[in-house]
């Protein structure tokens, strides 16, 4: 499997597992292939609806201070197989 089969697979399971709770603003946040394990590390970023924060103005134009929720997904890349996910804690929330 190439990097970008990687990323649509963590995605698509992402999108699935969490179908129910409507995530938005879905991103890739960073790829790292592991050579020794073989194994595929994606962590991707995405917020929930009710992460929304109370509306500021940033530079003339409306914006939300949102917080975002990044997973590590692990897949073995002989199989395509999804091994695990965890959360993983990256910076403070941003503005958008």
């Amino acid at each position: 499997m190439d990097v970008r089969e990687a990323v649509r697979s963590a995605k698509d399971y992402l999108g699935e597992l969490y179908r129910d709770e409507e995530i938005i603003n879905v991103g890739l946040e960073e790829v790292r292939y592991d050579y020794d394990t073989d194994k595929w590390h994606i962590t991707i970023g995405f917020s929930r609806p009710w992460d929304q924060r109370l509306p500021m103005v940033v530079r003339s134009s409306a914006a939300g201070l949102v917080e975002r929720s990044y997973k590590e997904i692990c897949i073995n890349d002989a199989d395509g197989r999804i091994e695990w996910l965890k959360a993983r804690i990256l910076g403070s929330p941003q503005i958008v």
